[in-house]
């Protein structure tokens, strides 16, 4: 008998919040919900895990940021050796800008190719890899992998915030005058894909 009446009470509050839904003045039909939509457009947020492209048609320009045919924003940061090094420095020269962080399983990746692109191309094209987490031994990290291009410590985190960074790596190709000409968003795992950037 229990059981009775404790069906025809959740079945009595259900249509109670049907009934109450179907008579609210701010309810909308199916119907008005499309065609609301149909005269709206939104701006939306795409959320990309770490390390991960994202399945979205949209370029990478269309992201949040300083995007391809901007120009690319000046910085001061020091290296691990506590040496300051800013973006304007490099004018006349292509500069390639990475962020990324020790704990990203894409940028570890990415690092040896990135230093075999850096050890071809040195003479020509400056690679400035932007760690967004210095809190952690970035020295210990480079040393195991071998690297050899400039590591700069984000330790304020305000580079990463004034290019809007949403994951890592990111990378920007910067040409001679400082504009961008290539933004890309996730690991670049190839040589031949590094060397496509910069052409």
């Amino acid at each position: 008998m229990k059981s009775f009446f404790g069906v025809l009470l959740v079945a009595l509050l259900v249509y109670t919040l049907y009934v109450d839904n179907k008579s609210s003045p701010n309810a909308i039909s199916r119907d008005q919900f499309e065609q609301v939509s149909a005269n709206q457009s939104y701006d939306q947020l795409i959320d990309i895990e770490e390390g991960e492209v994202s399945d979205s048609s949209e370029p990478a320009d269309h992201f949040p940021g300083p995007n391809v045919g901007d120009k690319a924003i000046d910085f001061k940061l020091s290296d691990l050796s506590g040496k300051a090094v800013t973006l304007s420095q490099f004018k006349g020269k292509k500069v390639i800008i990475n962020f990324w962080a020790t704990w990203c399983p894409p940028c570890k990746e990415e690092m040896p190719v990135m230093e075999e692109f850096y050890k071809n191309n040195r003479e020509n094209i400056e690679v400035l890899a932007i760690n967004i987490d210095p809190q952690y031994n970035v020295e210990e990290y480079k040393e195991s992998m071998g690297l050899t291009f400039p590591i700069l410590l984000d330790k304020d985190d305000k580079i990463n915030k004034a290019y809007d960074i949403l994951t890592v790596p990111t990378t920007y190709v910067i040409n001679e005058q400082g504009i961008i000409t290539h933004k890309q968003i996730g690991a670049i795992t190839s040589l031949e894909a590094f060397n496509a950037l910069v052409k």
